[in-house]
């Protein structure tokens, strides 16, 4: 059965539906599997946090729900629309309409402005580049940015300031899905969750959901759920606890 237009999206209360997911890379004696069968779901309206030890497979998950690696085993399904069976074109489409990526190396463009950086999901949709700007800056004053900041180029602004224009751009087309990989790390504590107040208020509105790889455990607090990864497999998902997880 073929799919509908991905660029269409019903509403639906589960937004991520992972099961048995697999990726290994490389070939032959060189292979090494990554994800070893992968079953999650995210629910729409609810923020779920990805925790784990370093080389677990936590960033290679994200990065199959987000669409930037293509799975090499299992189902995966986004708004009940899988990667696998759309053409490139449709996939770029997909991607860029709905889905919102914080990198953890942030991935600004280097001749760009701050503004511009930001701008960029809004002009590949189609808007015209000033409209573009206006809403970017907007979007960069809601993370603590004055007009000045949005005019300096990445080379010019320090880690936690480069974080969140990467934060800003990931959210400025207002993407139904919202996926971070470590967004607090170069940031102090108050504007940590400051930006986590942020994304939960614009993120979790209706049919919407977020997705955070963190082993900051000052922002455990705004999680709905934290699942637990190990070896390339999720091995539990709970409720946060009162006090911080150790992890």
């Amino acid at each position: 059965m073929s799919q509908s237009d991905p660029t269409s999206l019903p509403p639906g209360k589960v937004a991520v539906r992972c099961k048995g997911v697999t990726k290994t890379f490389g070939t032959g004696d060189n292979a090494f599997l990554a994800l070893r069968g992968v079953d999650l779901e995210v629910r729409t309206g609810e923020l779920l946090m990805l925790v784990g030890p370093s080389g677990c497979g936590k960033t290679t998950l994200i990065s199959v729900v987000a669409g930037v690696l293509r799975r090499s085993g299992g189902e995966c399904t986004i708004f009940d629309h899988d990667y696998l069976k759309m053409a490139e074109q449709e996939t770029t489409r997909f991607r860029g309409k709905h889905i919102g990526f914080v990198f953890q190396a942030f991935n600004l463009i280097p001749t760009l402005t701050a503004a511009e950086n930001v701008s960029a999901p809004l002009v590949i949709n189609g808007m015209k580049r000033k409209e573009a700007v206006d809403h970017a800056r907007e979007m960069l004053h809601k993370v603590g940015f004055d007009d000045r900041m949005m005019e300096s180029s990445p080379n010019d602004l320090s880690g936690g300031q480069q974080q969140r224009v990467a934060i800003a751009r990931a959210l400025v087309h207002n993407p139904r899905l919202i996926v971070c990989d470590e967004p607090t790390s170069a940031l102090d504590s108050e504007t940590g969750h400051k930006v986590m107040e942020l994304m939960r208020e614009l993120a979790l509105g209706k049919d919407r959901a977020l997705i955070v790889v963190t082993h900051d455990s000052r922002i455990f607090e705004f999680a709905d759920r934290i699942a637990r990864m190990e070896d390339g497999r999720i091995t539990g998902v709970e409720t946060p606890p009162d006090q911080p997880v150790s992890i």
